[in-house]
Parts: C-alpha cells; structure tokens; sequence
C-alpha cells in the first residue's frame, strides 16, 4: 500500500485495498490462510535481474516520485516494497510447495511481468513471476514450470527470460497490437525451446466464452503433453469488461473458469500446485469481485463443470476465431496433441 505512483495513476495503492476488503469480508476470511511475505534478497532477484539494474532501484530509496521509464513511477518506499512484492510470491510458492498450502495466491504490487533483466517497465520494477519460477528451480529442484499470464498486456519481460529455456512453458493471451507490442503469433521460443513460448495474441473485444476456448483447446493440451510440476499464473484483471486500459470483456464468471481450467492441468499433472501473482486489473470493483470470483474457484467452493466449461465456450466471439486456428497450426510442430 505503501508504494507510491503518484496521483490518477491507474497502478494505485487503491487497487489493493479493493481487494483487502473483499479478502476481509466475513464470508472470505475463513477461507484461507494467510501467507506473511518477506523481502527477496539481492541474490534472488539477480536470478533474472542485473546487479546494476539492483542498484539502481536500490538507490530511489527515500526519494520522491523518480521516473524509472515512461510510466513506472518510485516512491520513497518502492524498493523496500518491491522486494517484497517478489519475496511474498516465492513465501507463497514455498507454502504450496511444502503442502502447508494447496494453492496460493500472491496479491502484491507492483506488477511484474513487463521488468526486464536490466530495466522497468508497464509499471513494473522486479518480475516477481519470474524470479518465483527461478526460485522453484533453485530451491525446490523443478524442472518444469509452467507459467500462464492471461493479463490483458503481453509478458514481454517473462517471456523474454524464458525464451531459450525449455524448463519453463510461457503461455500468454493478450489484447494484440496493444502495449507492449509483443506477443506476436511469430514468437515461440528459439533453440531447444521452440514451441515453448505460445502467445495467442487476442484481438480486442474477446469474451468468456474466448478465453475458455483458448485455455481448452489450446493450452489444456499441450500443458498435459508438458507435464508441469508447479503451475504459475501472472494473474491479470485488466481483461475485465468495465477496465479502463483494456478492451476485453471477461466477467467475473470467465476469471472462475479459466482458473478451473487451470486447476484442472494441475490437478491431472502436479497435485493441484497453483501459485498465482497480481499483475494488472485497474477498475478496483471489478479487480476486487473478478479476484473473488478467482479464489473461490481455488477454494474448490464453485467448481466449474466441463459441461459449462463447454457451455460458455459456444458463446466464443467469431473474431478471434481465426487467430486459435492459426495457433494450433503453428503448435502442431512442436506438439503431437492436435
């Protein structure tokens, strides 16, 4: 709450305090367990990221209001928080790893997913995601981590550090051409790890129906022929319909479903581990009702059907039709699941 962006910046402490809220609420707090996070060391956050860069975030501590780049704003605070932030998602990898948790869900900020290895960017300072996939590797011995990021803006930073490495499946859906830019059809990896990079880049105005579609017919089949042992999501509420930056139109319903889908990779290939991390989402009712919509999912307490899974997917939008048709075809090389 404490990391300061300035004022009508859309990545306000406001966004989490929507979501506290929510989380205090009576008939959510017995739902779960709380996970105290803790900083992340230098020598974690340099598991994707350049000691200079370290340093240079380092040094905004105490400072007023320092443009990192066009509009990724610190504050006096932003450092210590943002080594938080990443040290909260890899205390709750931790607690699902060990069994203490069945999944998890990491409501930190800032975001992660645009910070490069060397840079900030989308608002992002460290790439929280990221260095939790790393430490998985590092501490826990994995050696396959799939990360899905279903945040309306490409992953560009999460991509880029996974590109070559075939320990790690990035998985995104975007609103294409949008910020940042990438996310095309074309980037799928390079080396050893081509076909482990999938981007399904979504044009503007996709639905539920969209979304469960693209999880189902394209992610649920190659994630199985993957076999994660931990699944990470880069769980971003920007999509939501009413979302000032974004041009999707997912309800808090298609949130329930994707998360189903997802659990249900998990449930079939790695014990039902899910840890998912904040990133954007920036109308905070619908942030707030949309993570909601999420968790109880998680908590098992809905539980999406197949038969409505197959359901809500009938109502998938023509438009983006042909973008799923051209992802699988250009999947079919690397995996023998379609």
């Amino acid at each position: 709450m404490q990391h300061a962006t300035g004022m009508d910046h859309p990545e306000s402490p406001e966004r989490l305090a929507a979501v506290y809220e929510m989380l205090d609420n009576p008939h959510m707090s017995w739902k779960y367990e709380s996970i105290e996070p803790r900083e992340a060391t230098h020598e974690e956050i340099a598991y994707v990221h350049t000691l200079p860069y370290i340093r240079e975030i380092a040094g905004t501590a105490g400072k007023d209001c320092v443009f990192l780049d066009s509009d990724t704003i610190a504050g006096p605070e932003s450092y210590e928080i943002a080594k938080l932030a990443a040290g909260g998602m890899l205390n709750a990898i931790d607690a699902v790893m060990t069994g203490k948790a069945d999944n998890a869900f990491a409501f930190v900020r800032p975001p992660g997913h645009h910070a490069g290895a060397g840079n900030s960017e989308g608002f992002c300072i460290f790439n929280n995601i990221a260095i939790g996939a790393m430490h998985t590797m590092k501490k826990h011995g994995l050696k396959k981590i799939l990360i899905v990021d279903w945040d309306l803006h490409h992953g560009n930073g999460t991509q880029k550090m996974f590109y070559s490495d075939r320990r790690v499946l990035y998985f995104s859906t975007h609103q294409y051409p949008y910020y940042p830019g990438t996310g095309s059809l074309l980037e799928i990896g390079e080396g050893q790890a081509l076909g482990y990079t999938v981007n399904v880049p979504l044009r503007r105005g996709a639905v539920n129906g969209t979304f469960v579609s693209v999880f189902r017919r394209i992610l649920e089949p190659i994630a199985n022929a993957f076999a994660p042992e931990l699944i990470l999501v880069s769980a971003g509420y920007d999509i939501y319909y009413q979302d000032p930056l974004g041009g999707m139109r997912v309800t808090p319903d298609g949130f329930a479903a994707m998360a189903r889908v997802l659990l249900n990779i998990a449930d079939r290939n790695c014990s039902g581990r899910v840890v998912a991390v904040l990133e954007g989402g920036y109308h905070t009712v619908g942030l707030a009702r949309s993570a909601k919509a999420t968790l109880e999912e998680m908590f098992d307490e809905t539980h999406w059907t197949d038969r409505k899974l197959e359901d809500l997917e009938q109502h998938a939008d023509e438009e983006n039709k042909p973008v799923i048709q051209s992802v699988i075809k250009g999947m079919r090389p690397y995996w023998n699941v379609f």
